[in-house]
């Protein structure tokens, strides 16, 4: 293909993706707009096989040295290896839910002021995934985006309501090129999706949310994992936008748990019983991660919250994947 026929530059950064690349792959190259798309994989060491499956798909192999990689500088990384007018964003462990999914993110750049579009993730209705996460919409989304043309606008508002409009996702976005190069990402190890929203409207670009475009994505959560994540949202909150959310009460989210599972006509008791118990893992690892920050950011200061994060999360932990999407 022609430099100038690529519109579309996926970018997908990988580390020992054997069990769910293919899916995403196959997912990606079935698209409608395949025919002016090439596929970057940034590879950061994998040892399990997955540069030899990726010989059997024509994607462009970026090697990165893993002492280098972070999700920020990662991700401009693939920018500037782009070809494409447009940039998306995605994981290894996501899979494109239909074959429109580029095609109906592109159609919002129509408007010159757009700088990036984000899609959702939903976890499809598979009795080995979490029940009360499966997608069940109630009705068709329908986009939305946002904008301020004067930035002091947003600006002036407190930390939580700058948050509600930074939502961002990078398992499912995609990107005007040329503005990218303009905003990059930060050098940051996570975060760096929601930071690059909140840095767009600052400089007074429109950023739109459509759901329509959905991929599947889903991990396993153990105690560790939720922990981490948990405490990393609690870090990200707290130094970006100045606010701790606290999960919700522990007793009234068992009640709720145990209500949504008992309603589920398609789970056995078994199976009942089981997800309960997954789901109230979650519960404690959260409210763990909860108390302890919390301590941190009201007896310590921001300095003892930097230090905490390094003690009780270090490096992003990675979810437990599923050849299943």
């Amino acid at each position: 293909m022609e430099t100038n026929d690529i519109e579309f530059s996926v970018v997908i950064p990988v580390k020992n993706g054997l069990d769910t690349l293919p899916a995403c792959l196959d997912s990606i190259f079935n698209q409608s707009v395949s025919d002016r798309m090439e596929v970057i994989v940034i590879d950061s060491g994998s040892t399990d096989g997955t540069l030899e499956l990726l010989k059997n798909y024509p994607v462009r192999v970026h090697h990165l040295n893993p002492k280098e990689f972070n999700h920020g500088e990662t991700r401009n990384l693939g920018v500037s290896l782009a070809q494409g007018k447009f940039v998306v964003m995605t994981v290894q462990d996501a899979a494109a839910v239909d074959s429109h999914w580029l095609e109906l993110m592109r159609s919002h750049f129509d408007d010159p002021e757009v700088a990036g579009v984000c899609g959702q993730q939903v976890v499809p209705y598979d009795k080995s995934k979490n029940p009360l996460q499966w997608f069940r919409p109630a009705s068709e989304a329908k986009p939305f985006s946002y904008q301020f043309k004067d930035p002091q606008v947003f600006l002036k508002m407190e930390g939580p309501q700058q948050h509600q409009y930074c939502n961002w996702d990078d398992v499912n976005a995609m990107y005007r090129k040329e503005l990218k190069q303009k905003l990059p990402f930060r050098k940051l190890m996570f975060s760096e999706d929601t930071l690059w929203a909140k840095d767009a409207l600052e400089a007074g670009y429109r950023i739109v949310y459509d759901y329509r475009a959905r991929v599947y994505h889903y991990h396993h959560q153990q105690y560790d994992f939720y922990f981490k994540r948990s405490y990393i949202i609690l870090y990200q909150n707290y130094k970006f936008y100045n606010y701790i959310k606290y999960p919700r009460n522990p007793f009234v989210k068992t009640a709720e748990i145990k209500i949504r599972l008992l309603k589920m006509k398609e789970l056995s008791w078994g199976e009942k019983w089981k997800w309960f118990w997954y789901n109230i893992t979650l519960v404690r690892a959260a409210w763990a991660a909860a108390l302890i920050f919390s301590y941190y950011a009201r007896f310590k200061g921001m300095e003892g919250v930097e230090a905490s994060q390094k003690k009780y999360v270090g490096y992003p932990p990675q979810g437990v994947q599923s050849k299943k999407l």
